[in-house]
């Protein structure tokens, strides 16, 4: 009778521990998204930023300027629902402007030009990257939380379901192809 006891004891405490593992696990995971989604936003602004000060920089032509600048203005100011859209056309609006070499060198010779094209560059290389370390750590907090422990004990308590950022991320050829942007 005391063995059988014993044995439940024991095997309730081996659960107990294995399911405060996992909700450490999964606590872990929501950390880590607040992280990369914050070095996601931080990347995001700074490549608008960059946009803005080319735009208004007067190495651009005109139409160019006004294109970037209102993308850039739009992806800083856009609400949480709809900041993948706008970050999106951010994107589309830096592959119209500097979809051609030419373009880039052109604003490369103006005086400035080079260092504000090496920003650009840096700041569009870097964004793919912080979505996707964001995206891998969305799809791996989402795996854990579609297993039935997880959700028959409650272990991510009230966190809201992780969402992965969807962004048209697709750097301008020009660009990405800098000589010494890597």
């Amino acid at each position: 009778m005391t063995a059988t006891l014993i044995w439940i004891v024991v095997a309730l405490v081996a659960i107990g521990l294995y399911l405060s593992w996992t909700a450490g696990r999964l606590d872990r995971l929501h950390a880590r998204i607040d992280a990369s989604r914050a070095a996601l936003d931080a990347q995001l602004l700074r490549r608008a930023s960059v946009t803005q000060e080319l735009a208004t920089s007067g190495v651009l032509d005109p139409a160019a300027s006004i294109l970037l600048y209102q993308a850039a203005h739009a992806a800083r100011q856009a609400e949480e629902d709809h900041r993948e859209v706008a970050e999106s056309e951010l994107s589309q609006a830096l592959r119209a402007v500097f979809g051609e070499t030419a373009q880039v060198e052109a604003v490369k010779e103006a005086p400035g030009g080079e260092e504000a094209t090496g920003e650009l560059a840096a700041a569009v290389r870097r964004v793919p990257m912080a979505r996707r370390f964001h995206n891998d750590s969305v799809r791996a907090a989402r795996a854990l939380r579609r297993h039935r422990k997880v959700r028959w004990f409650r272990l991510a308590g009230h966190a809201p379901f992780p969402m992965a950022f969807e962004m048209d991320d697709e750097a301008p050829v020009a660009l990405a192809d800098r000589p010494g942007s890597q």
